[in-house]
Parts: C-alpha cells; structure tokens; sequence
C-alpha cells in the first residue's frame, strides 16, 4: 500500500505565511489612522521644505534688488532712508546680502564723515563667525587701516598677523601695515625685510610693491630684483 507524502514543512509554511499575511492586514487596518496622520504630516514637511526654500529664494532676489536700488540713490544723492534701508538689509538670511549690507553701511558711514560708525560695522563684520572667511578678513583689513593711528604697534601686528604672510589674498595691505608698525616699534631691519618682501611679490598690488620698493631701500633692506620685471 502506497504511503501518503510528507505534507508536514508545505503545510507549515503554508500556515506560517497565512498567519503573517494576516496579522500585517490587521496591524495596517488597526493603524490606519496612524498611518494616514503620518503620510500627510509627511507631505507636509516635504511641502513646507520647499515653500521655504523657495520663500527664501524669492526675498533674496528682493533684496538684491533693493541693494541695486540703493546704490543708485546713493549715487543720487537720495539718501535719507539709506541708513535704515542697509541695517534692514544686513539682516538678510542671506549672508552674501547681509554682508554686502554691512560693508555698504560702513562705507557710508566713512561718506558721511561717521568713521566711528564705519569701525565697529567693520568689527561687526570681523566678529560674525557665520561669515564668510574671506568677507571676515577684508572687514579685519579695513577695521586697522581706520585705527591704525589709534592702535598701538603690538596691537596691529597681533591682528594682521594670520594675514601678514605670502600667499595670502591680504598680504599686501596686511604686510604693509605690519611693516609700518614695526618701524612705530624701532625694528627697522625687520620692517624694511617685510617690506623687500612685498616688493618681490608679484601677487602683491603695484602700487604697494612701488612703495616697498623705495620704503625698504631707505631701510638698508635690498629689494633691487624687484625693479628687473619692470624695466622689460
């Protein structure tokens, strides 16, 4: 007599995967409302994400226009509401606008005989580490050049210092100012190889190599090599 086969793992698994097929339809009947909430607090952040990206396109686009805008009224003369306009402005989400506004306000400031005002907009600036490196530096720059008189030689050196070396974008102005204070500080054989060096940097502005040139010769320091690429 022929036996019966061997049902018992089909069955099993059989069972198994009937036992799991229902219980997952139970969980998503039992937990719809869940599943709904969640699928719509979902698709409303995706949307949210991108209402606010596009929020923040949209303003930075006004604001560059309302800086456009102020340019030409300070070319116009028309600059009763420039100052409130630019603190508005530097507020910007946008650290490119906010920056540019601050560094507008300052020259401003400087126009409107303000340099008070223009130094600690330029401090500002230097001290906001959400910045930039590169608008944080030129603010630095602009900061000692208006307190240079005010500032003591260490002060200066100590400041200029990280942007005082070749191949830095600020070496010229940097260099040139820390060359200066350690003439203030009685080191003129320092300053005038400070000053040799700007001469024989060529990254480093024309007019400021001219004057390192002549400066750093009065100092004893030769920087006779760069006159060769100027006389060919």
């Amino acid at each position: 007599m022929a036996q019966p086969p061997d049902i018992t793992e089909t069955f099993v698994k059989e069972v198994d995967e009937n036992l799991r097929r229902d219980r997952a339809r139970d969980w998503v009947k039992d937990n719809s409302k869940y599943l709904i909430g969640g699928l719509i607090l979902f698709l409303a952040a995706c949307g949210g994400i991108i209402w606010y990206q596009q929020h923040r396109q949209q303003l930075a686009e006004q604001h560059v226009e309302q800086l456009a805008q102020l340019y030409k009224d300070i070319g116009t003369g028309n600059t009763s509401k420039v100052p409130q306009q630019l603190d508005d402005l530097s507020n910007s989400g946008s650290k490119a606008i906010s920056a540019t506004a601050l560094f507008t306000r300052a020259a401003f400031a400087l126009q409107q005989n303000d340099p008070k005002l223009a130094i600690a907009t330029y401090k500002k600036i230097r001290d906001d580490g959400s910045l930039p490196d590169a608008y944080r530096d030129a603010a630095l720059i602009r900061e000692t050049a208006l307190e240079f008189d005010q500032l003591k030689p260490d002060q200066v050196i100590a400041q200029l210092q990280p942007l005082a070396k070749p191949g830095n974008p600020w070496f010229g102005s940097a260099g040139e100012m820390t060359a200066l204070a350690l003439i203030k500080q009685g080191k003129n054989k320092e300053a005038g190889q400070l000053f040799a060096t700007l001469a024989k940097d060529k990254s480093v502005p024309e007019s400021i190599r001219n004057r390192s040139i002549q400066i750093s010769g009065s100092l004893g320091a030769d920087a006779s090599s760069a006159l060769a690429p100027q006389a060919q």
